[in-house]
């Protein structure tokens, strides 16, 4: 399980941060391989390369309420490509409403709903 809040990286980390960000997702592949179940929770915000890279890699991407997540923030978005954006872009529902995320889920509720996802895979 991966619980991710990022606010991206800062210019002056650039290549080590983007190295890391490589290497953990190279780790993650090996989960897969050995049939390992990778878990991601996104909390607000997740964004930045961390979102572009393991943050959404989970065999069953979680996130909590109105949490932010992206790539780069709505207001540099906007400015790349000059037009409003949807009402709640970026935010969990949006994404879940567009297929990338599994489910959302309070903090709280979190154990609960992870044990029930857990028992389902495990086939217990």
């Amino acid at each position: 399980i991966m619980i991710s809040k990022s606010g991206g990286a800062r210019m002056m980390e650039a290549a080590f941060s983007l190295m890391q960000m490589a290497k953990t997702s190279a780790k993650i592949a090996l989960l897969d391989d050995k049939k390992i179940p990778y878990i991601s929770f996104l909390t607000d915000p997740t964004t930045g390369g961390v979102t572009a890279s393991y943050a959404m890699l989970g065999d069953i991407n979680i996130a909590e309420p109105n949490a932010l997540i992206g790539f780069a923030g709505p207001r540099v978005v906007k400015e790349t490509i000059g037009k409003d954006l949807p009402e709640g872009f970026q935010r969990s529902e949006f994404l879940l409403e567009h297929g990338f995320l599994d489910f959302i889920v309070e903090r709280k509720s979190l154990k609960a709903k992870l044990t029930q996802y857990l028992d389902m895979v495990m086939g217990e």
